[in-house]
């Protein structure tokens, strides 16, 4: 790999939870300001090598590859601090914990260079940890747009690396609740499926068998509460796959309501769950997908104590929880 004059060049070494993923699709996730197609055509120029050596976008990656990428600098500005309020959970000098409300993505990507958790994090705290880059700052985990609930935030270096390894290493307990379309069979189980990507939707992921088409994935669910049709669980993900517990949830046959991608439906309406309602009294229960996450619970990186915080359920989810209680209780 030869350097082009005037762009810079990063180098990663690829973490164990990577491994067997593909090179352009590793490297999409990691540069989330580049087309699929930019990184391709930078992988054919050999702007990328792996190990010191030209690799093709196929190139499934191994645990501990020293990949070595030359990418034009982005087109658009940095972040910048815009005043958006947030429901900060918990503070302290060294991380905060924020509850992240749906519909906001956590940090700038196509079509979203402003409204994001970034912008306003960088007006609220004055440090934030540059170990994600300028483009990431304090940005130790993410959550889909459309997923509210608690979120980690670093300050300073120190604490984003040890709070990325307890991720890493699965030390950090998550717990997730959601309303389903479905309800499960057992009252707790877990789902074991390998999550891969869909081969023909880039947006989406599929639970696979197959070794080669995917990672290993397990996730951990109770029901909660039974209604007709529905249920309320909570989930608790061993890993952290792209889109984890909807995939899981889906492939059991109980996708998350509102979940537009692996539902099909973007919204739940009262005359879903009220038969032969009135045009005029019907409404939207829920626009957003019914994923939160509920609660984290981890060893603070400097004092050594656990701390957990807790996201109380969004008014949405809250009312159409609320409905189901009273429209579709169990027999």
């Amino acid at each position: 790999m030869q350097p082009a004059p005037g762009k810079p060049i990063v180098e990663v070494t690829a973490k164990r939870k990577v491994e067997g993923t593909r090179l352009d699709q590793y490297l999409a996730s990691l540069f989330p300001d580049y087309s699929r197609t930019i990184i391709r055509k930078a992988i054919d120029a050999q702007s990328v090598s792996v190990n010191g050596k030209p690799a093709k976008a196929s190139y499934k990656i191994r645990y501990n590859d020293l990949i070595r990428i030359q990418l034009p600098e982005p087109t658009h500005d940095l972040p910048v601090p815009e005043d958006i309020a947030l429901d900060v959970l918990f503070e302290d000098e060294y991380l905060a914990i924020i509850n992240k409300p749906a519909d906001m993505v956590v940090h700038p990507a196509k079509g979203h260079w402003s409204g994001t958790l970034v912008n306003a994090i960088q007006f609220r705290f004055a440090s934030l940890s540059q170990v994600g880059g300028e483009r990431r700052p304090g940005i130790v985990h993410r959550l889909d747009r459309d997923t509210s609930g608690v979120i980690l935030i670093a300050k300073e270096e120190r604490t984003h690396r040890d709070l990325s390894l307890q991720f890493e290493t699965r030390k950090i307990f998550k717990e997730y609740v959601a309303l389903t379309a479905g309800v499960p069979d057992r009252d707790s189980d877990y789902i074991e499926s390998r999550i891969g990507h869909h081969p023909r939707d880039r947006i989406k992921m599929i639970a696979t068998e197959e070794e080669d088409d995917g990672k290993d994935a397990c996730s951990y669910y109770e029901v909660i509460e039974r209604f007709r049709g529905y249920s309320f669980c909570r989930i608790q993900p061993r890993t952290g796959r792209t889109h984890q517990i909807r995939v899981h949830l889906a492939s059991i046959g109980c996708p998350v309501l509102a979940d537009k991608i692996y539902s099909g439906r973007d919204e739940l309406r009262l005359s879903e769950l009220v038969p032969n309602l009135e045009p005029e009294k019907d409404k939207a229960l829920l626009t957003r997908q019914a994923l939160h996450a509920f609660r984290l619970r981890f060893q603070h990186p400097r004092t050594r104590q656990i701390v957990e915080a807790r996201a109380p359920l969004p008014a949405e989810f809250d009312s159409a929880l609320a409905a189901l209680r009273r429209h579709r209780p169990s027999r």
